[in-house]
């Protein structure tokens, strides 16, 4: 199993949502990540951007995936701080041989039209050189990865969280059913099953596995990944019980199917080693 979504980050660097007395209040290194994994049958992760703020969290991500390839199959950096700088260091970024490169870039805010113009303006790059847009937005974010998509061909979305999918016991479920299925009409639309234990807390476990199975039976195994969220997850659970949580979705699907979704598909979408 791939984990397509784990944090590292250090409260002295920056990272200024993580504030004093919060439960995520403490750094989290590559030991807590490698610790957090023994015995979960991990073939490695996908660091994803927290928010530091600055450029210098690429290059921390870089410098971890280059050093510690057993442990990390690959990052996500920030595609906002990258926007200051323009599209050529952007594009030297991307061009860059090996390892090095980021899997994808990350945008993020309640909604597509509330992120950076500079960083949206940088959308085109990613689908000239290959690399993933990843999209965490609290609104929306499923009919923006397909409208993305459509303009930008070529272009791989890959929506976090379920698209942050509301409490399905709410009216607000019915329109984020509807999205899902405008999602998998975009090919190029892939959504990561991760965010359970938070996004989900208090909705039952049978309620979880439907949202789960729907997106994979909407959109097929070979457009869905899971994550674990860790450690934003902890405070609910540990980063074993946050990727437990997406199983009893994946349940009815073959062998093969599963390995799709736990491994497979992350190699493809990413372009990780194997």
């Amino acid at each position: 199993m791939i984990d397509c979504h784990v944090h590292l980050w250090n409260p002295a660097d920056g990272f200024p949502w993580i504030r004093p007395g919060d439960a995520h209040h403490r750094a989290f290194g590559q030991g807590d990540l490698e610790r957090s994994g023994s015995g979960l049958g991990l073939t490695g992760a996908v660091l994803v951007e927290a928010s530091r703020g600055d450029a210098g969290e690429t290059l921390a991500l870089r410098e971890l995936c280059l050093r510690r390839p057993d442990l990390v199959a690959g990052y996500v950096a920030n595609l906002h701080v990258h926007g200051p700088a323009g599209p050529d260091a952007l594009r030297a970024l991307l061009r860059e041989p090996g390892p090095g490169r980021p899997n994808g870039m990350r945008l993020g805010g309640a909604e597509w039209s509330g992120t950076p113009e500079e960083a949206r303006a940088l959308v085109p790059l990613l689908a000239e050189s290959g690399t993933v847009l990843e999209l965490n937005l609290y609104r929306g974010a499923l009919t923006a990865a397909a409208e993305v998509t459509a303009r930008h061909p070529g272009l791989t979305v890959v929506v976090d969280h379920l698209g942050n999918a509301p409490d399905p016991r709410t009216p607000e479920a019915a329109q984020w059913h509807r999205d899902v299925e405008r999602a998998a009409a975009s090919p190029d639309v892939v959504v990561k099953i991760s965010g359970l234990l938070t996004q989900q807390h208090g909705v039952p476990p049978e309620r979880v596995a439907a949202m789960v199975r729907h997106v994979v039976d909407t959109l097929g195994p070979d457009r869905c990944l899971v994550g674990s969220d860790w450690p934003i997850c902890l405070p609910r659970g540990t980063r074993a019980d946050s990727l437990a949580a997406s199983r009893p979705g994946l349940a009815h699907l073959t062998q093969e199917q599963r390995r799709s979704v736990l491994h497979t598909t992350a190699v493809r979408v990413y372009g990780l080693a194997g």
